[in-house]
């Protein structure tokens, strides 16, 4: 599995990123966001049950991710088109804010190393990728657990202050 200090593998994935017909769809690449960090977070497989919880808690939170200038990026091996229908019934994905990525050829979740050896989905993993595409944070979950959406914030929060962050530290709070 890739690891603190690697770099984010080059891709180019067609994503969901609207419900409309004609604008659901768009190619998606490692260099699509300039300047921004990026966190990039896959899940096993769409029409499951602990995905759609995590999903629409990374949707609430968009804004805060915008806010410290980063972007978020789903991403299973379904394809575009089951990202499109599960978004169409469910309804708590609606209004994603965000890209789904459709690694349907497994090359991403394969380059980074993520890949559930036997059942061949990709691992609740989680990267913050910084602005020069290398990759600043992991965090890999059991198939049977979610992930915390407030960690991941917490984690791009101290990383982006460029200093030493004690145990359990938050925005706001001194560093070392």
């Amino acid at each position: 599995m890739l690891t603190i200090g690697d770099r984010l593998p080059n891709f180019d994935l067609t994503a969901v990123v609207s419900r409309d017909k004609n604008e659901a769809f768009k190619q998606i690449h490692q260099d699509s966001f300039p300047g921004k960090w990026k966190v990039l977070f896959f899940w096993p497989m769409d029409f499951t049950f602990i995905c759609p919880t995590e999903i629409a808690a990374f949707g609430k939170r968009n804004r805060d991710f915008n806010d410290r200038d980063a972007v978020i990026l789903g991403a299973s091996t379904d394809t575009h088109y089951v990202h499109l229908a599960w978004r169409n019934d469910h309804p708590d994905l609606k209004d994603l804010p965000y890209p789904m990525l459709a690694d349907t050829k497994r090359e991403l979740a394969t380059a980074l190393g993520i890949l559930h050896k036997t059942d061949g989905v990709a691992l609740r993993a989680t990267f913050i990728v910084d602005p020069d595409n290398v990759i600043r944070w992991v965090s890999v979950n059991d198939l049977s657990v979610g992930r915390s959406v407030d960690e991941t914030l917490r984690v791009l929060d101290a990383l982006q202050t460029d200093e030493l962050c004690p145990c359990n530290w938050q925005k706001g709070d001194p560093t070392l």
